[in-house]
């Protein structure tokens, strides 16, 4: 496999952190004198690396919380994916801080133990450069972005030590996110790509800004619906990012190449494992179509009524695996002596095991299924921020601003790369369906659908569901850790 760019500054973090590494083909970077290493501001960014790897978790949490939405389901088949009914309290809104505390301090000690590693960066004295301090705070601030979207009342772990944090409200948060993303804005760098790719530069605290303004009046219960065009406005206009003319190159397992992609996860098969969306979704007997080291575990596929929204002729539909499988030498396959055919329907959350059970839903291979592999995990980068978002964000914006046009042209520019017909009307229903259709199985529907106000209706397998949902529990381990803590309304 070909050494990519994007793994160099991964690589070469690892080793100055002294965490084991296999490859000894590059160049060792130890011949640098530990007590002259961090002299320049070159050196201070390298020690950037070990804090971004921790983004590598990014799709881990945000693929089992992303059951909750209308998008996505993980129905229980015979015995498999039963796990005491997790998933499906995730996808009945009925969760709970005692049964649900692993999913949920899962996410918050994800974020805080991130936060904490900057934060011993940004008091190392070594660390002087203004831009590398800059970035630190810029990573900083997105966690603190993930936190407040799905805990609201949290903790600002701005320093190190000190007694007993204290909670914040929600719109507390906010203005801390958006002071510290405005600050440090100057000193990010322009630069995209190279040594940049996977960091934070001052489009990607754009798109951190436009995601934190669009959905302002969720978070504070004030909108800023023309802050968030303007930061969106920024990243189009920029010039440094175009709209890919095949969608699906921006999910492909070299990925890394994509001009629309603002923010990926690098990942790598073989140095930097951890995107397996290959083995969630797809069928145990399909190990023989893709010819995967071992057999995937048929959990993941997406809800009937949401395939069933994408329209024939969008060419987004093809992110989809439906209808008979063969295998990788081209003979249909059969399971359990029925032919092997993913059906988008699904009778039951909980299924007798079987057949019908098995082949229920239709699967992912939005990003592209590497074949002949040797690991589980593959080599596709996972996508956090692209253009094609930032676009959608902008016609949102202007729609709430009452600038249909000015919507329904950004709009069209992707339904015109997807390949369907131009709208010539547009509503907020039809702003939210265009998302699906554009962003299915990016993580952004549970947000989405909170803005739109639509994630506590009936859908299937899901009664309409209470408002205090729209917000998590803050973990039960964290109450008994900190006195300080309150739960979140509701739980």
């Amino acid at each position: 496999m070909k050494l990519k760019v994007k793994h160099i500054l991964l690589g070469s973090a690892l080793l100055l952190s002294g965490q084991a590494c296999t490859d000894l083909t590059e160049t060792p970077f130890d011949v640098i004198p530990t007590d002259q290493f961090g002299s320049t501001p070159q050196q201070q960014a390298a020690l950037l690396g070990p804090l971004y790897s921790s983004l590598g978790d990014y799709f881990g949490r945000y693929a089992e919380f992303n059951t909750v939405t209308d998008e996505q389901v993980i129905p229980t088949r015979g015995g498999d994916w039963k796990d005491s009914d997790a998933w499906k309290r995730l996808k009945q809104h009925s969760w709970t801080p005692l049964g649900d505390d692993d999913k949920f301090n899962g996410m918050w000690t994800w974020c805080y133990n991130a936060i904490t590693s900057i934060n011993q960066q940004l008091n190392n004295p070594e660390i002087t450069d203004v831009a590398t301090k800059s970035e630190l705070r810029a990573l900083r601030a997105f966690y603190h972005y993930i936190l407040l979207d799905h805990f609201r009342n949290v903790i600002i772990a701005d320093k190190l030590g000190g007694d007993g944090p204290t909670q914040k409200t929600g719109a507390e948060v906010f203005a801390w996110i958006e002071k510290e993303l405005k600050e440090v804005y100057p000193n990010l760098s322009e630069t995209t790509g190279g040594a940049y790719y996977g960091r934070f530069n001052k489009y990607v605290a754009d798109m951190t800004l436009a995601k934190l303004y669009i959905n302002a009046e969720v978070y504070t219960g004030t909108p800023k619906w023309a802050e968030a065009k303007a930061e969106c406005d920024i990243i189009i206009n920029s010039g440094k990012y175009a709209l890919s003319a095949d969608f699906f190159s921006n999910f492909s397992t070299q990925n890394q190449s994509s001009k629309e992609n603002i923010l990926a996860v690098p990942y790598d098969a073989s140095k930097r494992g951890g995107f397996n969306m290959n083995m969630r979704t797809l069928h145990y007997l399909s190990q023989l179509t893709y010819n995967t080291p071992q057999a995937p575990w048929n959990g993941y596929c997406t809800a009937t009524e949401f395939y069933n929204s994408f329209k024939e002729g969008d060419n987004r539909k093809n992110m989809w695996i439906v209808g008979q499988q063969f295998s990788s030498d081209g003979k249909p396959l059969t399971d359990d002596g029925k032919p092997f055919i993913f059906t988008p329907e699904i009778p039951a959350f909980e299924m007798a095991a079987g057949p019908v059970a098995r082949l229920a839903g239709a699967r992912s291979q939005k990003y592209e299924i590497q074949r002949n592999g040797a690991s589980n995990d593959q080599d596709n980068d996972f996508v956090i921020f692209r253009l094609g978002d930032a676009y959608l964000l902008r016609a949102e914006a202007n729609l709430r601003l009452g600038k249909t046009a000015d919507a329904i042209k950004d709009v069209n520019i992707i339904r015109e790369r997807a390949g369907t017909t131009p709208v010539t009307t547009l509503t907020l229903d039809g702003l939210l369906a265009e998302r699906g259709f554009e962003m299915a199985w990016e993580y952004t529907r549970r947000q989405d659908l909170i803005r739109f106000g639509q994630f506590n209706k009936a859908w299937q397998f899901k009664t309409a569901s209470p408002v205090f949902r729209n917000i998590f529990p803050i973990p039960l381990s964290q109450l008994q850790l900190n006195p300080n803590l309150k739960q979140n309304p509701g739980y």
